[in-house]
């Protein structure tokens, strides 16, 4: 019996499809998620580290076995803050990789059509970096989730509170927000809060999001006479318009959210009459998961320091649990029902555990601590402790 010759030509074309098959086996037996976010874009420094915390968290779950014994698979795209990409990115993470979990880390431009495309392939949508839209905040929509620290209302509610509580003497406010959805709805809130706390308005800047140069926008806010400035937008709109204010000569007060940056960012200013609020601990309250933080970091080499890995740990944290709790083979609707049931133990990231609920996809409290560079012992000091604000269904 004579032997018969394969082809060299089909050889190679046999084991390709071998190669494949085993790909799209190993693609199957992984609970596969996909994220659109800003990992280049003007709004990168706030977004990337969100990555890059989500990632390293969940290659240490896959390098203790994964989920119910099988890897997490995270799809990244990057839109660049811009609507149209991150349309595109959704359209493809559901076409292409069948994700059954879409991940936003961006500016809220981008949310409009990432929702589109996760209502009509019905898959949930989890913002874990880009702000809490109130669609999260109960009664929820059924496919948002979020977990990212900052949020609309509830931030300025938070902000002006300790404004109120800290000043001396009549509070004239100003207020500043770049030009995109979310932040401009905000500071139109924070207007009419802080009237109704009796503060006087001192006049509000709202900034492109292109801008490079800030001092027109810091000379009208300069020209109202303000004592106290707010500010509620993406670090890089927040930092340009304090610095601009400066460099004017302005020696007020200036109150802004604490995104990732922000610790790192108050020890270089070194400047007392800045203060940051945020919902996540910074790195320097050494609370029981930074200790995990570290060991992961270094293990990984990550490009960002630690002390801006907190929001993409939480998501981390957030996957990681929905996925425990969701049968295989993993569906969107199983993840879905997964999140609406979610409890996280943040062990000291937050002031509290993280639960949502079929109507609330938010939390029931958020807790906000206040952080300022203390001159006179040269380190960054705590001033407001964990305070809770009751989310309202």
């Amino acid at each position: 019996m004579t032997k018969r010759r394969i082809h060299p030509c089909m050889r190679l074309l046999v084991t390709a499809s071998l190669l494949v098959l085993a790909a799209c086996a190993r693609g199957q037996d992984a609970y596969v998620i996909g994220i659109s976010a800003d990992t280049s874009g003007p709004a990168a420094g706030s977004y990337a580290p969100v990555v890059e915390g989500l990632k390293a968290y969940l290659d240490n779950v896959n390098g203790r076995g994964g989920v119910n014994g099988r890897p997490v698979r995270l799809v990244v795209q990057n839109n660049q803050s811009e609507p149209a990409r991150a349309g595109a990115d959704a359209k493809k993470l559901l076409a292409e990789d069948k994700v059954v979990l879409l991940v936003n880390a961006g500016l809220s431009s981008t949310y409009a059509p990432m929702v589109t495309e996760s209502r009509r392939a019905n898959v949930p949508l989890y913002f874990a970096g880009g702000v809490c839209p109130r669609e999260t905040y109960p009664p929820a929509d059924p496919l948002q989730f979020c977990s990212t620290a900052f949020a609309a209302n509830l931030d300025s509610q938070a902000a002006l509170a300790f404004v109120k509580h800290a000043a001396k003497g009549q509070v004239r406010l100003g207020l500043a927000a770049m030009a995109i959805p979310i932040a401009r709805a905000e500071i139109d809130y924070a207007e009419k809060l802080s009237g109704a706390l009796g503060m006087a308005f001192a006049g509000k800047e709202i900034t492109p999001a292109a801008a490079t140069e800030y001092t027109p926008f810091a000379a009208h806010l300069k020209a109202g006479n303000p004592n106290w400035v707010y500010s509620w937008s993406p670090w890089v709109a927040q930092l340009k318009t304090l610095e601009a204010l400066r460099k004017q000569g302005w020696t007020g007060n200036y109150i802004t959210w604490a995104h990732a940056e922000a610790e790192d960012e108050l020890a270089r200013l070194k400047d007392g009459n800045l203060y940051v609020i945020g919902a996540n601990a910074l790195l320097q309250d050494d609370v029981p998961m930074h200790a995990e933080m570290r060991a992961i970091s270094q293990r990984a080499k990550l490009q960002h320091p630690l002390t801006q890995l907190t929001e993409g740990f939480v998501a981390g944290m957030v996957v990681e649990a929905t996925l425990k709790d969701t049968m295989w083979p993993p569906t969107p609707a199983k993840v879905q029902a997964a999140m609406s049931r979610l409890k996280v133990d943040t062990r000291g990231l937050r002031g509290g555990a993280l639960e949502w609920t079929a109507e609330n996809h938010f939390r029931d409290r958020q807790y906000y601590r206040v952080w300022r560079w203390d001159p006179a012992v040269k380190r960054i000091a705590r001033v407001q402790d964990w305070t809770a604000i009751e989310v309202k269904r």
